[in-house]
Order: C-alpha cells, then sequence, then structure tokens
C-alpha cells in the first residue's frame, strides 16, 4: 500500500487495513477473553465504528502472565544474536507495511496518516538500533583485596508488561517491545483503550515470529492495566501516559517491589531570548507545540516565554505560520497537517482550559474555538490555539493540557524567568533559542527538565537518552540506558585458592 498523489484521501481503504483478529495474543496463539467482554473502536474524526476489540480482566491477565512466565527461560537462554535477528525481520516487516499501519492509526487515533507513516519507520528504526545493542549487556570485571575474582552479570528480569498511550499507539507498541526483548525478556503489550488496533494488526504480522509467550498482547481498559501492574508474575512495568496514570502503576506495583520505568507528562517550556532568530525561533515554537498531533504529545512546549523586546514582533509570526502551517482535516487525507483529538474528553478538555484562560485575562490571539467547517462537523476537531497574556499563575500555564493550546508568557528579568520555568511539578523537555553560547550552555543548565533543545525543538535522536525530571518520570529511554532498565545486575565472587 502506499499513498497517491492522484487520490491523497484514503479513507477508502481503511477497512482492508484493519486487522482481523480482535482477541487477546498469548502463548502464541488468539484468546477469546474469558469474560466474553469487549469494547468498540470509533474513528475520532468521523465517529465511523471501526469494529470490536476483547477486554482482558484479571483472569486473562493471568493467563497472559503464565504463559509468558513459562517462555521466559528458554528465551533468555536464547543466544543474543538469534534475539537480534528476530527483531531485525520485525523491523523489516514493519518498514513493509508501514503505510498500512499508518492508516490504521490515523483512522484509530485521529493523527495524520503521513506523519503516521514515520512513526511506523521510527518503530522499525527502534527495533533495529536495540538489535544492535544486544552483545552491550555486559559485566564487569572488579578488583579485590584478597586476590579473588569477582565480575558482574546483567540478567533479564522475566515477564515486562509495557502500557502504551494513544497518541502514537503503533510507533510505541513496536518500538517499546525491543528493548525488553533484546535484553532477554518476555513481554505484553497493553495498548491504548482509546485505540488498539494497529496493535492487533502489529501481532497478526510480527506475533508468529517469536517463539510462544515470549511477545503477547492484552487489549483492554484500565483495569487490565491495574491487573497487569498488580500481578506477582510480572517483574517490570514501563508505561507512557500522564502523571496519574504513572502513580497509579507505581501503587499497584509496589506491593511486589516491581521495577517501573515511566514516561510521564510534562508543561514544557520554551524560552526566547532578545538575540535570537525570530524567524527560526517562531519556526521552532510551532513545531515544538506539535499542533500536527492537536499538542498530544508529552514533549510539547505548551509554555512559550518570549522576551518582551520581541515579545509582539514574534507572537504575530507564530500566529501567522500557525495559520499557514496547520489547518485540521480528515486523518486519513495525505494532505492533511492536523488531525483530530483522539476523543471527546480530549476535545472537551481543551476547550475548557482555553475558556479558564479567557476567564482569568488571557486573550485567544489565534484559534480557541472547535473546527466549524461543515466535513469536520462529526469529528473532536479543535483549531490550534494561541493564547497570549497568560501569567505563570493561570491554570493553562500550570497544568498538562495534552491539547492544542499554546500559553505565551512575556518576560523580562531572567531570574524571574527561571522560577516560572521551574515552577510547575514537571519537568520533561524545554527549547532554549539564542545566539549567544554562554546564555545558551547557562540556560540549559538552570532549567530543570531531562531533555533540553538549543535553537531546536521537538526532534528526538534515537541513542540520546529521553526521560524527565520531578514528576516527568523515572529513568531513560530510546538509548542504551533504556536496555539496562530491563536487567539486573548479578555479582560473582570467586575464590582462587
Amino acid at each position: 500500500m502506499s499513498a497517491s498523489d492522484e487520490n491523497p484521501d484514503l479513507s477508502s481503504r481503511v477497512a482492508a487495513a484493519l486487522p482481523t483478529r480482535r482477541a487477546l495474543y498469548y502463548g502464541g496463539r488468539w484468546h477469546e477473553p474469558l469474560s466474553g467482554e469487549q469494547g468498540r473502536s470509533l474513528n475520532p474524526a468521523t465517529q465511523e465504528d471501526l469494529g470490536p476489540y476483547a477486554v482482558a480482566d484479571a483472569a486473562d491477565v493471568d493467563a497472559a502472565v503464565r504463559s509468558a512466565s513459562a517462555a521466559a527461560g528458554a528465551w533468555r537462554a536464547t543466544p543474543p544474536l538469534e534475539r537480534a535477528a528476530l527483531l531485525r525481520r520485525a523491523a523489516t516487516i514493519v518498514r513493509e507495511h508501514a503505510w498500512e499501519l499508518a492508516l490504521i492509526d490515523a483512522a484509530d487515533c485521529g493523527n495524520p496518516v503521513r506523519q503516521m507513516r514515520d512513526d511506523a519507520v521510527i518503530a522499525a528504526t527502534q527495533l533495529e538500533y536495540f538489535a544492535g545493542l544486544v552483545l552491550e549487556l555486559k559485566g564487569e570485571t572488579i578488583p579485590t583485596q584478597n586476590g579473588s575474582l569477582d565480575y558482574t552479570l546483567r540478567e533479564p528480569l522475566g515477564v515486562v508488561a509495557r502500557i502504551i498511550p494513544f497518541n502514537h499507539p503503533f510507533m510505541f507498541a513496536a518500538g517499546k517491545i525491543a528493548a525488553p526483548l533484546a535484553a532477554g525478556n518476555t513481554v505484553i503489550v497493553k495498548p491504548p483503550e482509546q485505540a488498539p488496533l494497529s496493535s492487533l494488526r502489529l501481532f497478526e504480522l510480527i506475533g508468529d515470529l517469536f517463539p510462544p509467550g515470549v511477545l503477547n498482547c492484552l487489549t483492554g481498559d484500565r483495569a487490565t492495566g491495574a491487573a497487569l501492574s498488580a500481578h506477582d508474575g510480572v517483574a517490570a512495568v514501563a508505561l507512557i501516559g500522564s502523571v496519574n496514570a504513572g502513580k497509579a502503576v507505581m501503587r499497584t506495583a509496589a506491593d511486589g517491589l516491581k521495577k517501573v520505568l515511566l514516561e510521564l507528562g510534562g508543561k514544557n517550556a520554551m524560552l526566547v531570548y532578545p538575540d535570537a532568530d525570530p524567524d527560526k525561533a517562531a519556526l521552532g515554537a510551532v513545531r515544538g507545540m506539535n499542533f500536527t498531533w492537536c499538542g498530544q504529545s508529552c514533549g510539547s512546549t505548551s509554555r512559550l516565554f518570549l522576551h518582551e523586546s520581541v515579545h509582539d514582533s514574534m507572537l504575530a509570526r507564530i500566529v501567522a505560520l500557525t495559520a499557514d502551517m496547520h489547518r485540521p482535516g480528515l486523518p486519513t487525507d495525505t494532505r492533511t497537517t492536523m488531525g483530530a483529538l483522539v476523543s471527546r474528553d480530549q476535545m472537551d478538555k481543551s476547550l475548557s482550559y482555553i475558556a479558564s484562560a479567557v476567564a482569568e485575562g488571557a486573550r485567544i490571539a489565534h484559534g480557541g474555538r472547535r473546527c466549524e467547517d461543515a466535513a469536520l462537523r462529526d469529528g473532536y476537531f479543535v483549531e490550534p490555539t494561541i493564547l497570549a497574556g497568560v501569567t505563570s499563575a493561570m491554570r493553562v500555564a500550570r497544568e498538562e493540557i495534552f491539547g492544542p493550546v499554546l500559553a505565551v508568557i512575556k518576560w523580562s528579568d531572567e531570574d524571574a524567568l527561571f522560577a516560572a520555568v521551574n515552577g510547575v511539578e514537571y519537568g520533561l523537555t524545554a527549547s532554549i533559542w539564542t545566539r549567544d553560547l554562554a546564555t545558551a550552555h547557562r540556560a540549559a543548565a538552570r532549567v530543570q527538565a531531562g531533555y533540553v533543545w538549543i535553537n531546536g525543538s521537538s526532534n528526538h535522536f534515537i541513542g540520546a537518552p529521553f526521560g524527565g525530571y520531578k514528576q516527568s518520570g523515572i529513568g531513560r529511554e530510546e538509548c542504551k540506558e533504556e536496555l539496562l532498565e530491563f536487567t539486573q545486575v548479578k555479582n560473582v565472587n570467586v575464590t582462587l585458592d
């Protein structure tokens, strides 16, 4: 399947792309849920019914965990290069089906199909990257005073649960199995209840590549995720989601003292100094907001701090660029550059934050409404919104919206700037714009965030650790550290006498 310039609307191809299997996958086979419960997936842009999916309960979770546990010993003993070869084969299959998988996500989660294809490519790259790291799971030798030999081994944890968010469903489902599988763990993927279908198609495509029980998929709801987090047979839980979801995982995982890897929310800041290149900074602000995904990105720089000397001119540039670059459209059309929010709840939440900001004294510089285009009337479309006159005390500047809302804040004093930037509970990303090297490094040192761009925004680089400070998460991903997160260290001391 490929995109066509002659017929850029791919909506007619959705039905053919959707998965035929809608059950639970574990032990190398598809299983109907023991309770018989099913959910239904709806296209957030059109309200089209995309069909049912199984909802796993605690009994299903137990069956899947037992299957994954039974497979763990043999998979752990599989030579690393054999594990790597399977991951590379999975990457090849993902690349071959990139457009098909992109179309499923466009219809199921509302993001534009052309950008969703990039998600499939990123997922394949992550599979290849971690396949290349399997021989880096090395221990150390440690000098001792008594002449004994002391060394360490890195061993897999066992069964790993990966709970996937709705904003990039396929990219995370495929990409996030790579590190734990490479490290010798068995994996259970729990897709998002709002958009589970691309994960099911993934398991149709690659499930049989791996020995039965090594790779498993349980669709379901919050109760499914909670049952996975609490199960005694799960050694580690990795979640990408909101702060509240991360706290819930930690609570349910606490009794078993499970290892957790959490990539959580953000209220990320972009700082523009007076000497910044105005055109590049304006483009960086628009890209950093991730309007393409309707702002549904944990790394979105949704707080824009503009120095008072450039505030008015920069704001005008940003409004003009936003209007030119992002106009909501049907996600299955390759021309669309901004899709739909994933659900009515997300749409209503975004609109309520806009209303509260205006009530607190902010003004709408652009957007601010539900889309009025007749072709989009059935979907969850909100205009890309820019709020001016925002202060750091307003809710819109302190709480994560996960919607297409950019809050613009004027600053003049650098100390007050950093007090505001760091004065929230989050610390995931930050973006700094200046042409002065000393200013750039000083600002990077002062900002409380785990991932900082200087004169850039939004881009991720495989191998560069991604993760947050404060309540934005625990651990690092997209790098060697993610591989190590799914291992434990054993020390061995050998008496030679």
